[in-house]
């Protein structure tokens, strides 16, 4: 005999009255999911493809269509690490608990939901949707004003998925039938169940008590109301997407790869189309909302991530990360730096092989070079480093040069402490400054000093012991080392 939820939970509360006017839409996700066959102890939907979580995309689109406030999204497992992945989207949360299917799921937001005329059903797990295809089954489903409306697709590979039963050749809906339920003649069916869905609230809330869990899983699927409410008589019709690639979920790590790479693949083809040179974009790594300038070059191999936005004009050369950064007009990234969370000014020059670390800030025109590190350092327009440097918790002015192998010491293992070097000075080579310090403008440091007190402005200052040269002493060395052989 098909199982069914206790009649208390099932129980409906009486239907609102019909308003006149506008009808009220919803947007319920369904986001509760653990996504076993993802072999994953974290949410299915907040996976990334393209450097964002799945439900984000879900969401962006939604919002295209309805306010933040009528978008509901039905979460489950690990609650409240999703809640934190989107709140600041402007959504509602519905918890799910236990979680008990689809259907299930629509019974938890049951409150929510009966204060709207209709509510638009979509997938956490489905991130190509776009708002045009969402906009299209809402003014479908009004239009034919269905009880249910059924998003559909055709493609070429319909295995695995569930099939819609159509009335002959018209849009009206008889069932949603799973794969394994399938009988012989209807394997030939190709149309499939997206599992996005239009419904009409009253007929929705009115019949959802009716779903029984008489399946291998023990759940209730929202897939079984199409033949619910096909059987009460209400309407319930089919509109097939017009790209079939639009609707595909996510259920395994391939399926994961596939969208992250054809998502990857987009950006560029949007890239190129806007004016940016991508050589080998089958190589290049940009996630959906990085911006690039008109005239810019990327070379093969290149990674973009997170909000960073590059300029026109510039050259990213090959093996360089950037992540969440500015990069202004006309900036060189040099082959293989790694650039975060900083932001680059116009003219300036990084790397080979520089490490821009978060909070740093490079001036117009100036250069960062091979093997130099900075973390929270800022150089002045025309400064240079270009050699094997560590600058930490720096603040350095317009025209300096930084001699190779200058290190600021901005960590007394309990606090930072900050170094200044003014307008125009020049630091030799091997020159360690123990912060706090203070290098005043057009100062000189000599080479292998280690500065521990400020130094005034035009001055010269030299750390460092009197060189001693005691003559002949490594012939004598080697002599006595031959004589020990012996």
């Amino acid at each position: 005999m098909p199982r069914s939820l206790p009649q208390k939970m099932l129980a409906g509360r009486a239907q609102p009255k019909r308003r006149s006017g506008p009808q009220r839409l919803a947007v319920a996700i369904l986001a509760a999911g653990q996504g076993t066959r993802l072999k994953s102890k974290h949410p299915k939907v907040l996976h990334q493809i393209a450097g964002r979580p799945l439900l984000e995309y879900v969401i962006e689109a939604a919002r295209s269509v309805v306010p933040a406030t009528d978008v509901y999204v039905i979460i489950g497992h690990e609650a409240e690490r999703v809640r934190a992945a989107v709140e600041s989207s402007g959504v509602q949360f519905v918890r799910q608990q236990p979680q008990r299917g689809t259907g299930h799921a629509l019974m938890a937001a049951r409150e929510a939901l009966e204060r709207y005329d209709h509510v638009l059903v979509l997938s956490g797990d489905v991130p190509l949707i776009r708002p045009e295809t969402i906009a299209r089954v809402r003014d479908f489903h009004l239009a034919r004003r269905a009880a249910m409306t059924i998003l559909t697709a055709e493609p070429s590979d319909p295995t695995g998925y569930g099939r819609v039963v159509r009335r002959g050749r018209s849009d009206a809906v008889q069932a949603i039938v799973e794969q394994k339920a399938l009988t012989p003649k209807q394997r030939n069916l190709r149309e499939i169940n997206s599992g996005i869905y239009g419904f009409a609230t009253r007929p929705l809330l009115a019949h959802i008590g009716r779903l029984t869990t008489d399946n291998a899983h023990h759940e209730l699927y929202l897939t079984d109301m199409a033949a619910l409410l096909a059987k009460a008589k209400e309407t319930v019709v089919a509109l097939q997407a017009e790209d079939s690639g639009e609707v595909l979920g996510v259920n395994t790590r391939a399926e994961l790869a596939r969208l992250d790479a054809l998502l990857r693949q987009r950006k560029c083809a949007q890239l190129m189309a806007a004016g940016v040179t991508v050589y080998r974009p089958e190589t290049c790594t940009l996630d959906a909302a990085v911006t690039v300038g008109a005239d810019t070059v990327l070379e093969p191999f290149v990674q973009l991530l997170g909000a960073t936005r590059v300029g026109s004009d510039c050259r990213i050369r090959s093996y360089s990360v950037i992540s969440d950064s500015e990069i202004g007009d006309g900036v060189e990234v040099r082959p293989g730096s790694v650039i975060e969370g900083s932001r680059l000014e116009a003219g300036a020059v990084i790397g080979p092989y520089a490490h821009l670390r978060p909070g740093s800030e490079i001036g117009e025109g100036a250069h960062v070079g091979n093997f130099v590190e900075t973390k929270k350092a800022r150089l002045g327009k025309g400064s240079k480093a270009n050699h094997l440097t560590y600058l930490g918790d720096a603040e350095i002015g317009a025209g300096v040069n930084v001699g190779a192998g200058t290190i600021t010491c901005n960590y007394d293992g309990v606090a930072k402490h900050k170094t200044v070097i003014e307008d125009g000075a020049f630091i030799g080579s091997d020159t360690t400054l123990v912060a706090p310090v203070k290098v005043g403008r057009g100062s000189y440091i000599g080479a292998g000093s280690t500065i521990t007190d400020d130094v005034p402005a035009d001055a010269l200052a030299i750390a460092r012991t009197r060189q001693v040269v005691k003559e002949g002493w490594a012939a004598r060395k080697r002599q006595e080392r031959s004589g020990t052989r012996k």
